[in-house]
């Protein structure tokens, strides 16, 4: 350890103008206070001045205002502006020059706060462009800091196209205009969209110059709807149609292309005034007919899916841009009405035979009933005359039952062929749509390929039976099921029918019969060929009176030549006989009533 020396205090030192504060110039401590703030800015508390940035970290700013200390300032009031940098001149509040601790308190924030109105007026005046800081979302849009204060964002007004994702901004510094200002509620709108107009409205009017049809360009993909896809050209939109995407059918125009997708596009057509641009994509690649291999010919065989259906038929692809269509009627031989819907559905994978084709107006016409045999081929080995079959009820008609054995094979079955006895007034009546029935073949045209089909032939003809039991004259019991105004069908055994006029429905006591009445009726006609049986209820008792009266009159007849010649006790004998007789006729009248 080096020993201390001692060393003598300056002799000529003067101690009492240390203590004054007047060592070197002679001036007390008072004056040199003085002279050095005479050197430093006048400044006073509540006051807005400029400083500049002499040092940045991670929680502080620090800024010279020329005061005799540096002020100090959270980082979190420049969260506005990322971009601050040593050296940087910014606005502070003067919130104390000294505090307790003597340092000299700023605020950036209260500064900006201080004269935020007023620049944001001047900002609209002029339309000064100015940056702003997004601070977060909102219903509808953003909240920015714009001098200090928070001004609205719409989400409308923060891009040109459309946003998808708002939360991407927050966070962000970004210039703006000013577009509104409410004074009363002291409301700011801000607009980031405005700026971008004015630079694309330039762009506009020189690709709108320029645009011609047939031009190709490349574009990004704006938005997708269920009728199209709108593409940005650089400031001017087009329209692709959903027919203009692809060569094929699209249902999607989301298979096709995808949001902020770059796409060459070729220019279709467009307005006078170049507002509406059609564009197209599929006519950048050849058309695929033109492709379609020049060995496909009328009868081949293709394969392909459903893509549309149709109640008259279904388009079939069998390439992409390549459709052919199946007409109802070629898939199958039936010529009943049906729907397309009953044969295929889309998105099925089907087999056809090509029928016609039109390569000049890319036209294909497909058959799917070609691929099976034509059932018509043979018919007379596979349904000859007199054979029996069952079919199935397709349709009514009023004249009779459309029916059809197989698929393509249809018959009719008239209306008076449904059955012997029985008199059919609707098919309706006999059967029901889809249900199956006995069917015998009656007779086969080929060239409107139909058979006539009958359904009483299987059964024998019970009318042979009748014309022996319902003769002229047989009396029979019968009951009145129906009654019109030229007469009464009349219900008899098994089932058979018969007729009887107005007159002939009399009763004895002159009263008509009504329907629901059960009498007996006596046979006046009978037509096999017809099928027709003719009756009369009052021809019974009519009959019987006829027969008294002649009886009768034979009997005055007889006593009258008797009188002439016998004696008159002979003729009283003669006469009493004939009045016998007339009592047994009177006899036969009880009983038929007795009957009834």
């Amino acid at each position: 350890m080096e020993e201390l020396k001692n060393v003598a205090p300056l002799a000529d030192f003067d101690w009492e103008a240390y203590e004054s504060g007047n060592i070197a110039t002679g001036k007390t401590k008072e004056e040199q206070e003085q002279a050095y703030d005479s050197t430093l800015n006048k400044v006073a508390d509540n006051e807005v001045v400029n400083g500049t940035v002499i040092s940045i970290n991670k929680r502080e700013v620090i800024v010279n205002i020329g005061y005799k200390s540096d002020g100090i300032i959270p980082i979190s009031e420049f969260r506005y502006n990322p971009e601050l940098k040593v050296g940087d001149e910014v606005e502070v509040y003067i919130e104390n020059t000294e505090n307790k601790k003597g340092q000299l308190l700023l605020s950036h924030k209260r500064a900006r706060a201080s004269r935020s109105w007023d620049r944001v007026n001047e900002a609209l005046a002029s339309q000064e462009i100015i940056k702003g800081y997004i601070k977060c979302r909102t219903k509808g849009g953003m909240i920015v800091d714009v001098f200090g204060l928070e001004a609205f964002l719409p989400g409308s007004q923060i891009d040109v196209k459309p946003i998808r994702d708002y939360d991407v901004f927050v966070g962000k510094t970004m210039e703006f205009k000013v577009v509104k200002i409410n004074q009363e509620y002291r409301n700011v709108v801000v607009s980031h969209k405005a700026l971008i107009e004015e630079e694309l409205e330039q762009q506009k009017k020189e690709i709108i110059g320029k645009l011609e049809k047939g031009q190709v360009l490349e574009g990004t993909v704006k938005n997708i709807t269920t009728y199209g896809v709108f593409i940005d050209l650089g400031g001017v939109d087009g329209l692709i149609h959903i027919t203009d995407l692809s060569w094929g059918r699209v249902s999607d125009p989301k298979e096709i292309v995808e949001l902020d997708q770059k796409i060459n596009v070729v220019i279709l057509d467009f307005d006078d005034e170049k507002k509406r641009i059609a564009l197209g994509l599929k006519q950048l690649t050849p058309h695929p007919w033109n492709a379609l291999s020049e060995d496909l010919k009328v009868g081949d065989t293709v394969k392909g899916k459903v893509v549309v259906m149709a109640d008259y038929g279904a388009f079939i692809e069998i390439a992409p841009g390549v459709e052919g269509l199946i007409h109802v009627s070629e898939m199958s031989w039936s010529q009943h009405l049906r729907s397309a819907q009953d044969f295929i559905s889309v998105g099925d994978e089907v087999e056809a035979v090509v029928l016609t084709l039109d390569r000049d107006e890319r036209k294909m016409s497909l058959g799917i009933k070609q691929l099976k045999q034509d059932p018509w081929e043979g018919i007379d080995e596979k349904y000859p005359i007199g054979s029996k079959h069952t079919a199935t009820v397709r349709n009514f008609t009023n004249f009779g039952i459309f029916v059809e054995i197989e698929e393509g094979v249809d018959g009719l079955i008239h209306i008076s062929d449904l059955s012997w006895t029985k008199k059919v007034k609707h098919p309706s009546e006999f059967t029901s749509i889809g249900a199956t029935i006995d069917v015998a073949v009656l007779e086969i045209d080929k060239e409107n390929r139909r058979l006539s089909l009958g359904h009483k032939q299987l059964e024998d003809n019970p009318w042979d039976a009748y014309e022996s039991q319902y003769t002229v004259d047989s009396i029979h019991e019968g009951k009145i099921t129906e009654m019109m105004d030229k007469g009464a069908v009349i219900s008899l055994a098994e089932g058979v029918e018969g007729f009887a006029t107005p007159k002939h429905l009399v009763k004895e006591d002159g009263s008509q019969a009504q329907q629901g009445e059960t009498l007996q009726f006596k046979v006046i006609e009978f037509n096999k060929e017809s099928k027709r049986i003719i009756l009369s209820h009052s021809r019974i008792f009519e009959d019987i009176a006829k027969a008294e009266a002649k009886a009768e009159k034979k009997a005055r007849k007889a006593a009258t030549a008797k009188k002439e010649e016998k004696e008159p006790a002979i003729q009283n004998q003669a006469a009493a006989t004939t009045l016998g007789d007339i009592d047994a006729l009177a006899a036969l009248k009880e009983q038929l009533e007795g009957e009834k």
